[in-house]
């Protein structure tokens, strides 16, 4: 096992890795009173609930089975949390379990952020992407109709366990997503990692543990560097939305789940990688680059043809990122040099909406 920790002073927290952490009693000394709530859904409960109860032996634990997919993270099944935590009488000495994928997470810290103004919460990841991203950070919430994650709060786990063992029942497309998101930090913050992924990603598609242990690893650590120094995104932890503006408009516009989150990001970050080389910051070759690594990672390099330029925009301009009119993106100043910035012609924002089948061919 290795641990990293987030570091925020007091609500620094520990981040777990390794595999068969599951049977481990890691996560009972986080555990603040007697109630315990497990989160799950119905494709994640039936492989690792049981064993996850194990490591809760001699508390009160209940659990909320919701249904999967990125459909469900709405309102309506928020409440479905919110309703067992007060049928069970918990009270704010309860600790949320978040067992699952993103959706499962981000529910579950959103559930804990309201529930009596506040209680502690643990991830427990059971998808890479979520091991990688959004387990760690403390991002919290649900969607709207109208835009991806509108509706949400920035509240910390107390603990994060990621148990490499659960991706051997991963489906290839949720690996594949995943891998989106690892693609993401070379991009923005390590050239030589980036170039580790070219060598290794055949490796990680193969489920080595090796390369995904190292793979999970670099990216916490890249993620809690981050944090630490930017917890509420005012600054440099935007950088962690490289292709999320373009993926949020490709999920909204496709309906929830359609497209999975890591699909739509890693068809964006290309998009964010082919507006660059446009605006003139990298060259062709990096541009070739990405898109080789994101199609090696199984991933789609082309944005839905049903989306027209102006569709883009004006799901785009929804996106948290814009400010005082202004839609703000992520670009690339190098592979590894991230910026935010909006300082682009949207003449060429809209050639990189246009490429179809040649994005990223520049």
């Amino acid at each position: 096992m290795q641990t990293l920790t987030v570091d925020l002073g007091d609500r620094s927290y520990p981040i777990h890795i390794g595999t068969g952490l599951l049977d481990q009693a890691l996560l009972k000394p986080h555990i603040a009173g007697r109630q315990v709530m497990v989160v799950s859904n119905e494709t994640v409960a039936p492989l690792y609930l049981e064993r996850l109860h194990a490591q809760f032996a001699g508390l009160e634990v209940a659990d909320v089975i919701l249904p999967d997919g990125e459909q469900y993270k709405d309102m309506a099944h928020l409440n479905r949390i919110f309703d067992a935590l007060l049928g069970a009488r918990h009270n704010r000495t309860t600790t949320l379990v978040a067992l699952g994928g993103g959706v499962v997470g981000d529910m579950t810290g959103f559930a804990a952020a309201c529930y009596q103004r506040g209680v502690n919460f643990i991830q427990v990841p059971t998808t890479l992407l979520s091991q990688v991203d959004s387990s760690v950070g403390g991002k919290t919430g649900v969607n709207h109709p109208q835009g991806k994650n509108m509706i949400g709060a920035f509240h910390q786990p107390v603990a994060v366990l990621i148990d490499t063992e659960v991706l051997q029942t991963l489906p290839e497309r949720e690996l594949s997503a995943g891998l989106a998101e690892v693609i993401k930090y070379g991009l923005i913050y390590d050239n030589a990692f980036f170039t580790w992924l070219e060598a290794n990603m055949a490796a990680l598609r193969a489920r080595d543990n090796d390369a995904l242990t190292y793979a999970i690893y670099r990216a916490c650590e890249i993620k809690a560097e981050v944090v630490a120094q930017d917890e509420r995104e005012s600054g440099i932890r935007a950088l962690l939305n490289l292709g999320h503006t373009f993926g949020h408009a490709i999920e909204t516009a496709q309906g929830y789940g359609n497209w999975l989150h890591g699909e739509a990001v890693g068809t964006g970050m290309l998009m964010a990688a082919d507006l660059s080389a446009r605006c003139g910051w990298i060259d062709a070759d990096d541009v070739a680059r990405t898109r080789r690594l994101i199609e090696a990672a199984g991933l789609p390099v082309q944005a839905p043809a049903d989306m027209s330029p102006d569709q883009f925009v004006a799901l785009m301009s929804v996106d948290k990122k814009v400010l005082d009119g202004r839609l703000r993106l992520v670009l690339l100043h190098a592979i590894g040099d991230a910026v935010v910035t909006d300082e682009f012609d949207t003449a060429l924002l809209h050639q990189t909406l246009s490429a179809g089948a040649d994005l990223g061919r520049i």
